[in-house]
C-alpha cells in the first residue's frame, strides 16, 4: 500500500491531543481501558451523572504527563455533553504561569472560563466579584491600565467595547493577562486576593456558578461540569517560604479547590502520590485521586504483556491506516516497518508511554525520510534520546534507579518524586496493585548494567 509519509508524520505529532468528536481523531483513538485496570473515565462519569448529579463533586485525575489524560478528559467531556451536562474544558497552562501558581489564580481562571463560555445566559452583574476585581486593579495601579483599557482610570476597567457593558471574563482577562507575564504584578495580585480567597470563592459560587446552573437547568441541562486540564504540569519549585508549589496548591490550599458549587475535575501531578503529605491530600479531597496508569507492554517479571503490546501496535498502525480494520492493519505492517519485530521493539522501548512512543516514531520518520522504517535508524534515535536523558542524573539518583530495577518499588522519598516527575520511572497496575519499572530507554544505560 502507498503511505503518504508526510501525513503519517503529521498523524504522529506527540504534542497533539486527540479530540474524540473530531472524525479523523476518532479513527486514531485506541481504547486502552482493558489493560489499564478498567474504564476510569466511565467511573468518573457515573459519579457525576448517576451518584451525584445535583450535588457538587470534585475529582483529582492523575497519571504520567503524556500518558493520555487529556485525550481521556476530552472523551469525558463528549460523553457528559451527550448525557445533558454543560461542560467547560480548558487547559490551565493557557491562563496560568505554571512556575508560580496561587489558589486565587486558579479560582480566577475558572471564573473567567465559566463566564466566557456562558456569556449568552445574561447573568446579573456580579457586584461582589466586580468589587474584588476593582480592588485588584487599584492594587496593581497603572501597571495594568493601558493594556486594553480606553483611559487610564479605574472607571473603565472590565468594560467591553460592546454597549459599554461590564463583562466578568473581560475584567479578569485584563488582570491575568498582564500578571501572567510579570512576577511582581503576580505577587501584588496574590497579596491582595490571597487573604480574601474565602470572599472570592463565595462570590464565584453565589454570583456566577449557582445562577448559571439555575439557568442551564431551565434550558434542560442537567448541570455544569468544569474540567481543569494541565494543572498536573505546575512546576514544583519552592515558594518564597520554602514550601514546594505542588504541595502548597493541592495540600495546603486543596480545601478551596473542593468548594466550588459545581462538578470540577482537576489534573494533579502524579508525584504527589509519593509525597509525605499524600494522606493529608486525600483528607482534603475526601477520596483518592483517579489514576490513569501506563499501558503495560510487559509484566513485572519481564515477560511480554500480549494485550498491551497489541494495543500499542494498533495505536501506531492506526496513524498510518486510519480507515482499515485492526486485522487489516496488522497484515500491512511491512509497508511501514522493515519487519514486525521492529514495531514490537518500538512499543517495548516506549514502556507503554503514549507520548514517548509518538515522540520516538515522529523523530524516526524525520531521520529516515522513507518507508519502510528500519531498526538501525530506530537504534540511532533511541541512543540519542538516552544520551539526553542521562545528562542530568546524579549519582544518588542512579542508586535509586538501580533500586527500582531490582525491587519494582518506590517510597515517599523526595528523590523518587523527581524520578517519576522526570519520567525516569514508570508506574503500572496489575489487578489493582502498583509496580514500578525504570524507563526502558534509560534501563539500557551502562550505569544500570
Amino acid at each position: 500500500m502507498i503511505i503518504d509519509l508526510r501525513k503519517f508524520f503529521e498523524a504522529t505529532d506527540p504534542s497533539r491531543t486527540l479530540v474524540i468528536n473530531n472524525t479523523q481523531d476518532k479513527k486514531y483513538y485506541i481504547d486502552f481501558s482493558s489493560v489499564r485496570g478498567g474504564d476510569i473515565i466511565s467511573k468518573l462519569k457515573q459519579k457525576i451523572t448517576y451518584f451525584k448529579p445535583d450535588d457538587p463533586t470534585c475529582t483529582l485525575f492523575t497519571g504520567h504527563i503524556g500518558c493520555g489524560k487529556s485525550t481521556e478528559l476530552r472523551r469525558l467531556q463528549l460523553e457528559l455533553e451527550a448525557d445533558g451536562f454543560c461542560v467547560i474544558y480548558f487547559e490551565s497552562s493557557e491562563d496560568l504561569e505554571m512556575t508560580d501558581v496561587d489558589i486565587a489564580d486558579v479560582l480566577l481562571a475558572i471564573a473567567r472560563r465559566v463566564s466566557q463560555s456562558l456569556e449568552k445566559l445574561n447573568l446579573a452583574e456580579p457586584s461582589r466579584l466586580k468589587e474584588l476585581l476593582l480592588g485588584a486593579i487599584k492594587v496593581l495601579n497603572a501597571d495594568v491600565t493601558g493594556v486594553k483599557l480606553k483611559v487610564p482610570n479605574v472607571g473603565d476597567f472590565g468594560v467591553s467595547s460592546e454597549k459599554e457593558k461590564f463583562t466578568l471574563a473581560f475584567g479578569i482577562g485584563e488582570i491575568t493577562t498582564k500578571a501572567k507575564s510579570d512576577a511582581t504584578l503576580r505577587e501584588r495580585l496574590n497579596q491582595y486576593l490571597g487573604p480574601q480567597k474565602i470572599k472570592l470563592l463565595d462570590a464565584i459560587n453565589k454570583e456566577l456558578l449557582e445562577p448559571a446552573i439555575a439557568k442551564l437547568k431551565q434550558q434542560g441541562k442537567k448541570g455544569l461540569v468544569v474540567i481543569v486540564d494541565n494543572l498536573d504540569r505546575i512546576d514544583n519549585r519552592p515558594k518564597a517560604w520554602g514550601r514546594p508549589q505542588q504541595e502548597y496548591l493541592f495540600v495546603d490550599q486543596g480545601e478551596y479547590l473542593t468548594k466550588l458549587n459545581c462538578h470540577v475535575v482537576y489534573t494533579m501531578p502524579l508525584s504527589l502520590k509519593f509525597s509525605n503529605d499524600y494522606g493529608t491530600l486525600t483528607q482534603r479531597f475526601l477520596e483518592d485521586p483517579r489514576v490513569l496508569p501506563m499501558v503495560p507492554v510487559q509484566w513485572s517479571d519481564g515477560s511480554v504483556h500480549e494485550e498491551g503490546m497489541m494495543l500499542m501496535q494498533q495505536m501506531v498502525l492506526a496513524r498510518a491506516y486510519p480507515d482499515l480494520r485492526s486485522d487489516q492493519r496488522l497484515s500491512n505492517i511491512t509497508f511501514i516497518f522493515d519487519r514486525k519485530a521492529t514495531l514490537e521493539y518500538l512499543c517495548r522501548m516506549s514502556g507503554g508511554h503514549v507520548r514517548d512512543l509518538l515522540r520516538l516514531l515522529n523523530t524516526w520518520i524525520m531521520e529516515e525520510m522513507s518507508l519502510p522504517l528500519t531498526r538501525d535508524t530506530l537504534d540511532t534515535v533511541i541512543r540519542a534520546r538516552r544520551n539526553e536523558m542521562v545528562l542530568p542524573i546524579s549519582d544518588d539518583e542512579w542508586g535509586l534507579l538501580r533500586r527500582v530495577k531490582e525491587t519494582k518499588k518506590v517510597s515517599d522519598d523526595q528523590g523518587y518524586q523527581k524520578l517519576i516527575r522526570s519520567r525516569f520511572v514508570f508506574e503500572y497496575r496489575d489487578r489493582g496493585e502498583s509496580w514500578f519499572e525504570v524507563n526502558p530507554i534509560l534501563a539500557q544505560a551502562r550505569e544500570l548494567q
